[in-house]
């Protein structure tokens, strides 16, 4: 069974979307939808203090949208694509252009990870 044919609460999905709801979290979960990054690099990329950045993610963490996985002091995320709430997300990621002026900002100020 895909994750298309689940059928949410009005309440979870509510509650999904108001999550990424957030400009930032919407382009953090555009961005972890391709592949994993490290908390300091959406500090540089978001030009946000690490008490900032972590504060996103822990409302994507607790919303069940990414997966934290640690190593060392770092903490890094990427989608969790077993989220009941996937298809939705995914959906509307899909609507972002890839040539989103924020969105593409953020990727030409990635830089490769080096904070472990």
């Amino acid at each position: 069974m895909g994750t298309s044919t689940i059928k949410l609460s009005s309440t979870k999905v509510a509650n999904c979307i108001k999550v990424i709801s957030d400009p930032t979290r919407l382009l953090m979960m555009k961005l972890v939808e391709k592949k994993e990054y490290c908390v300091c690099q959406f500090v540089d990329m978001f030009g946000m203090s690490q008490p900032a950045a972590s504060q996103h993610l822990r409302k994507l963490r607790e919303a069940g949208l990414v997966k934290e996985n640690r190593r060392g002091q770092w903490r890094f995320y990427s989608m969790n694509e077993s989220s009941p709430e996937a298809s939705i997300v995914k959906g509307i990621l899909s609507q972002i252009d890839e040539k989103d002026d924020q969105y593409r900002q953020l990727l030409e100020r990635e830089a490769p990870v080096d904070c472990q």
